[in-house]
């Protein structure tokens, strides 16, 4: 079944959900790395809004709590004639609401910004400890057509 929501940009009533959602999604990697004080996090979620290239959007249900979330970068390049490219993180549905369709609303969100803007691709990575999303991204019609790496400064 299909979820009624709605998706707007995130507003800063709604940072404490955001990041409430983002943590409790966290992998091993991040797991001990994050913390519950949620407005220490307002000067990112600030700087992310305020940055031309990126935004942050929430996915609202009837009774406008945040029930999904993800960022969305619009990326130069030199490849595919300039045409940008937008990279996705942090998509998260709170985990009472997974499976109900609310993380293919906001893909589908996404996508049509991506269009809007004449990207050249979507591109996102997944952490390897994400079966679930994995299957769901593939699902979507992304390919795994890359090897990522990160180096942890943090």
């Amino acid at each position: 079944m299909t979820q009624a929501i709605r998706i707007e940009k995130a507003r800063p009533e709604h940072l404490r959900e955001i990041v409430a959602i983002v943590n409790a999604g966290a992998t091993s990697v991040r797991r001990d790395r994050e913390f519950d004080r949620w407005q220490d996090y307002r000067p990112a979620f600030d700087a992310l809004r305020d940055a031309p290239e990126c935004d942050i959007y929430v996915a609202l249900d009837d009774a406008g709590a945040v029930v999904g979330t993800y960022q969305i970068h619009f990326l130069k390049g030199i490849a595919f004639q300039g045409r940008p490219r937008v990279e996705l993180e942090s998509v998260h549905v709170r985990a009472d609401r997974q499976g109900s369709g609310i993380g293919r609303q906001m893909m589908a969100h996404a996508e049509d910004l991506a269009r809007a803007a004449g990207a050249c691709l979507v591109q996102l990575t997944s952490n390897r400890e994400r079966d679930g999303s994995h299957r769901f991204y593939h699902r979507l019609g992304f390919e795994q057509s890359h090897l990522g790496y990160k180096k942890m400064l943090v």
